[in-house]
């Protein structure tokens, strides 16, 4: 038997759900397939609790760095990791079930649990039930990419998703992959109390950034006791006793690290590869990363890729601006394309690293006449209020122009701080409107305008 609908979307991460719900309202006939657990990556294991338990580290520094402000505490800080699990368990099954709930409760929506896999360009099969629609949307998201290194299959590791089971605090954990996820959940099991060992096969940590902002944070992470090693050419596993053997074979130090558990974040990879998409003619690159136009259209008309599997774009945040493309196109007459889309995005270590477009190594590339200007935080009021003074403040514009062409705020604060200037990037505002705008004392953000003041020329 088949079921006829006027959309169907694949994926309830963050773009499914808010699609189905306009497209319902729209008056369409909709169903949403989920096979596991509702919420998508963010949810269940990105943002909600990983976040969570940045916020519980966060909570144990502060509480060893009581003296630092005058506050006696008499014992030592204790971490009660089955507690600090349930927090962030608890974060995520309440967002997890409100959506499930507000989904099944919705006026024209048929929700389908249960693994989708095409049967062609119109037809999804989902266990015995054959669902058509002249339009579906695939929002199936991603999942730890397990890296081809010697050794990988003989030893047991951890991902973003399974590290989220542990109730107990490894000995020493050694991250694989020195970029945003490693980093966030190294300084996180530090903080915990761990022994961590970050592993990073180039020259220095997130190579995407600027080689200061890189530097900064590995000076961070390892004022707090965290062991970095970069160059780390031949990455290799081996059973021990005491765990697991990496092979490091760094420049400097010893060659192996052997550590209780092992994280793999390596990357990312998108779940396409069960889909059925050759069935349907959706063209695939050589990841399996669904290709799709400025329109987030794929290969196959009345098909579009929403998230993570589409790779333009790997933050919640764009996976949500995904569906208000798509729905402003389709409903509104809109003619919205994600080339106008400016990216920023964060890194959650503490402090924060806020960003958004492009880094000044990128500004320089285009050969235009640059302005920078530079601020550490030491001489940023809040943060010295907060004795929270590592990090800085960078921002980079167009000398002829006066665009601001990017920025980077590493601080106290500077994931929220940043969207002074995204906003004003977004608005096409020159960097002299935002220079006389008067933000609120004492904050972080009062500090970009006498940034920008300090614009000059590269040396």
């Amino acid at each position: 038997m088949t079921q006829s609908f006027d959309a169907i979307v694949v994926g309830a991460g963050q773009a499914g759900p808010s699609l189905a719900g306009r497209l319902a309202a729209a008056g369409m006939k909709v169903a949403i397939i989920e096979r596991k657990l509702f919420g998508g990556t963010c949810v269940n294991t990105g943002c909600m609790p990983t976040k969570t338990l940045v916020a519980s580290a966060y909570a144990a520094h502060l509480a060893r760095r009581g003296a630092d402000y005058g506050v006696s505490i008499t014992s030592p800080i204790a971490i009660d990791m089955k507690r600090v699990k349930a927090r962030a368990d608890t974060v995520s099954t309440n967002a997890r079930t409100n959506l499930e709930t507000w989904l099944r409760g919705m006026d024209g929506l048929t929700v389908i649990e249960g693994h989708a896999r095409f049967e062609g360009p119109d037809t999804i099969r989902v266990g015995n039930e054959l669902l058509k629609a002249s339009r579906i949307f695939l929002n199936v998201g991603g999942r730890a990419s397990i890296p081809d290194m010697p050794g990988v299959d003989t030893v047991s590791y951890l991902t973003n998703r399974s590290i989220l089971q542990l109730e107990t605090l490894p000995r020493h954990l050694v991250v694989v992959g020195g970029s945003y996820i490693g980093l966030e959940f190294a300084q996180m099991y530090r903080r915990f109390g761990a022994q961590v060992t970050v592993v990073e096969k180039g020259p220095r940590l997130i190579a995407r950034e600027d080689e200061d902002v890189s530097e900064a944070i590995r000076d961070i992470l390892t004022a707090e006791g965290i062991t970095v090693r970069t160059n780390a050419t031949c990455i290799g596993f081996k059973p021990h006793a005491d765990g697991v053997a990496v092979d490091v074979d760094c420049t400097s130090g010893e060659p192996v690290v052997v550590g209780s558990h092992v994280l793999l974040a390596v990357g990312r990879r998108p779940n396409t590869d069960d889909l059925g998409l050759d069935k349907a003619g959706v063209q695939v690159d050589a990841r399996g990363t669904i290709v799709v136009d400025d329109t987030l259209a794929t290969s196959v008309p009345g098909i579009w890729a929403l998230g993570d599997c589409n790779g333009r774009g790997a933050f919640t945040h764009t996976a949500y601006n995904d569906y208000e493309i798509v729905t402003a196109n389709l409903l509104d007459g809109a003619s919205r394309r994600v080339s106008d889309r400016l990216l920023g995005y964060a890194l959650y270590i503490d402090p924060p690293l806020g960003r958004v477009g492009m880094t000044e190594t990128e500004a320089r590339k285009t050969g235009r006449e640059l302005l920078v200007s530079k601020r550490p935080m030491t001489r940023v009021g809040r943060a010295i209020e907060k004795d929270e003074t590592k990090g800085f403040m960078k921002i980079v514009a167009d000398a002829d122009t006066k665009q601001i062409l990017g920025a980077a705020i590493l601080g106290t604060g500077g994931d929220e701080a940043i969207h002074g200037i995204l906003d004003m990037m977004n608005a096409g505002a020159n960097y002299p409107t935002l220079q006389w705008a008067v933000p609120i004392h004492p904050t972080v953000s009062e500090l970009i305008p006498t940034v920008l003041g300090d614009l000059k020329p590269p040396g």
